[in-house]
């Protein structure tokens, strides 16, 4: 059962992924798209912990602790991604950003001491292997020139270290998921409401919010379902499966844009399958 979770946690993810490349192409505005997104995101989290019964745990200084930290790694994990796009390919810094997940399976693993046959270990290495190959992009230089990329990229594989390894640490501690993600998202909302110095059109600032909304209630799921597998299952599973929610982009690209994939981004899709098949064995 826990891994139909972690798989739907991915899909889910993805989705939010999608919008906001929907949103890019139709030229919606980033900022916004933030916004809606941590709104949308934000109530989702907070109905959830309403529902659940876990809202009055808001008063626990800890909670706010983790939440901060979570939130922190967050925002500012992917601030610092964009950041890095403007310095280097996108080829080099997508999957090497999203490999925090081998700082979460090592956590897991080594100290929550999660068992790992070598069958799992086979196929977290062909998610990996996924999740660098998606990122291929024709003729893209992979050249760096710029010292400050390699610093960027390094403190987002950190920051989005938190965000998912976090998760796996209020869980062992008995935190319940909702309510955290509700103060990280909240933190990160109160973030993106600071008036900016530059505006956008009003086309693209409409856009980009609706489109940033649609794509927060697709990231609360897909955080609240792989919260749920690092509590049912492994975290040293469930975390390479969530990190490939990119290839959810990828296939709508294919679907709704025509876009061709290169050699190796068909690869990250036979890849994903195998990784898939050989876990569940």
């Amino acid at each position: 059962m826990w891994l139909i979770t972690a798989i739907s946690s991915a899909f889910l993810f993805g989705l939010a992924g999608w919008w906001m490349k929907v949103s890019q192409m139709r030229g919606g505005s980033t900022r916004t798209l933030l916004l809606g997104l941590y709104a949308s995101g934000t109530l989702g989290f907070g109905v959830h912990a309403a529902l659940e019964g876990t809202i009055g745990v808001l008063g626990n200084p800890k909670v706010w602790i983790a939440g901060i930290i979570i939130g922190a790694g967050s925002a500012w994990g992917n601030a610092l991604f964009m950041k890095a796009l403007h310095f280097g390919p996108a080829s080099l810094t997508s999957p090497l950003t999203n490999m925090n997940i081998i700082l979460v399976i090592a956590l897991a693993t080594w100290w929550y001491r999660e068992p790992l046959s070598a069958y799992e270990a086979v196929g977290i290495t062909f998610l990996l292997l996924a999740v660098v190959f998606i990122a291929h992009k024709r003729k893209e230089p992979l050249t760096i020139t710029e010292k400050r990329w390699f610093l960027l990229v390094g403190v987002a594989i950190v920051m989005f270290a938190l965000r998912n390894g976090g998760l796996k640490v209020t869980e062992e501690l008995g935190m319940p998921s909702a309510p955290i993600l509700f103060i990280a998202y909240a933190l990160s909302l109160g973030w993106f409401l600071i008036p900016s110095k530059t505006k956008a059109e009003k086309a693209a600032q409409r856009t980009g919010l609706r489109l940033g909304i649609i794509a927060g209630l697709f990231s609360y799921g897909g955080l609240q379902l792989y919260a749920v597998a690092l509590a049912t299952g492994q975290a040293n599973l469930a975390a390479p499966i969530f990190a490939t929610n990119s290839l959810v982009v990828a296939a709508g690209a294919i679907v709704f844009y025509k876009e061709k994939l290169t050699g190796l981004q068909w690869t990250a899709f036979a890849c994903t399958l195998a990784g898939l098949i050989i876990i569940r064995l």
